[in-house]
């Protein structure tokens, strides 16, 4: 597995030579909240689609 520096490298190399920084930083955001998501799914740290509507419905209120 690549070192968090060599996954970052790998980011910042695919973008366009013309990206913006912010255009950067937000592919490298985007990367590790799909990370994290990843890990919380290995981890089991998951709730299922009804679990989510109810949590969702409580935030209306």
């Amino acid at each position: 597995m690549a070192t968090a520096k060599e996954r970052m490298a790998h980011i910042i190399e695919a973008q366009p030579e013309d990206s913006s920084y912010e255009e950067i930083l937000r592919e490298l955001a985007f990367a590790r909240m799909v990370d994290r998501g990843m890990e919380d799914s290995d981890a089991g740290r998951t709730i299922g689609n009804q679990e989510m509507r109810e949590r969702i419905r409580t935030w209306r209120s």
